[in-house]
């Protein structure tokens, strides 16, 4: 029996323009109905908004923080013990801190409404560059409910 392909990151291919897995694993996120060139023009897109606005930075460095900033330390999770549900805070594993920062500044870009999608999602990660935004309101959130339930964690086992 012929061995299967899976979507990991031994298959990933780093994107044309900045050679990175980083980005190409963003656009893959990004794409809907499987159409990488508009994702991909969307993206650069973006990223000519970002070099253009901030003329001292690096545009994928600007990404690259942007991801770092939105990345949750700690999240809750649903714990059942003895007939009762507890949100028990615990680390998040790394694949998951990129995923769920990935996912968060695309929900955050997608929710904002009457500019094209390059320009929110430029907007979007410069916010989240300087630590504001709507994903790093995600992520303080996912924080603050774990600080609030820090009394569970000895349920994390």
């Amino acid at each position: 029996m012929a061995k299967k392909f899976t979507a990991s990151s031994q298959q990933l291919k780093p994107d044309p323009r900045y050679n990175s897995k980083l980005v190409a694993k963003f656009m893959n996120c990004m794409m809907l109905d499987g159409k990488k060139d508009v994702v991909q023009q969307v993206f650069y897109d973006a990223m000519d908004i970002i070099t253009k606005t901030m003329k001292d930075a690096n545009a994928i460095e600007v990404f690259e923080k942007a991801i770092n900033n939105v990345k949750p330390m700690i999240e809750v999770r649903s714990k059942r013990v003895g007939g009762a549900s507890y949100q028990v805070p615990m680390q998040v594993s790394s694949k998951r801190q990129q995923s769920l920062a990935i996912r968060w500044i695309l929900d955050s870009a997608r929710g904002k409404k009457g500019k094209p999608m390059c320009e929110r999602l430029a907007g979007e990660l410069m916010e989240a560059h300087e630590g504001r935004g709507g994903a790093m309101t995600a992520r303080e959130n996912i924080h603050k409910m774990a600080d609030a339930n820090k009394a569970f964690a000895h349920f994390a086992w």
